[in-house]
């Protein structure tokens, strides 16, 4: 029997793949839990048009997350913190520190998506890795400086 799977089916297969499975599980489970629709022609037209706009739209959204990778890579954020003497900030710089500067600068990022490359507890230049994407990660560099107060 042929069916057209809505969701992921574990070892069947994934939403959107047209699976053969015996005639019982596909009648008595799949079909009757909502998981699987019968595989007619219009729903295998149906199944592919819905796959064609789906990577339309992942599509937009990789080239979206490209520009923004550039812009991102193209500025500088600087950090002031209270440091002590020998250069040593009193607490670390987090990624929410990172993304309130960035939001400053118009860039609508979420902190989950910025990962610092090493702990911050010192002054000087440092690298994040910002996920935009699941192919696209942009590099930023920042800066910690000492706070002139």
């Amino acid at each position: 029997m042929k069916l057209i799977l809505k969701q992921d089916v574990e070892k069947v297969g994934s939403a959107g793949d047209i699976v053969t499975v015996k005639d019982g599980f596909g009648r008595n489970y799949l079909v009757p839990q909502g998981m699987a629709v019968y595989a007619t022609a219009g729903a295998i037209r149906s199944t592919e048009e819905v796959k064609k706009q789906k990577s339309r739209k992942l599509q937009a959204t990789k080239s979206h997350a490209d520009e923004l990778a550039i812009q991102i890579q193209n500025i500088s954020v600087t950090i002031s913190v209270t440091a002590g003497e020998d250069g040593k900030i009193f607490g670390t710089v987090t990624n929410q520190m990172l993304a309130d500067q960035l939001n400053e600068r118009g860039f609508d990022i979420d902190r989950r998506k910025i990962s610092l490359d090493q702990e911050v507890k010192q002054l000087g230049e440092f690298t994040a890795t910002i996920d935009l994407h699941s192919e696209v990660k942009a590099s930023l560099k920042f800066w910690v400086v000492k706070d002139e107060q």
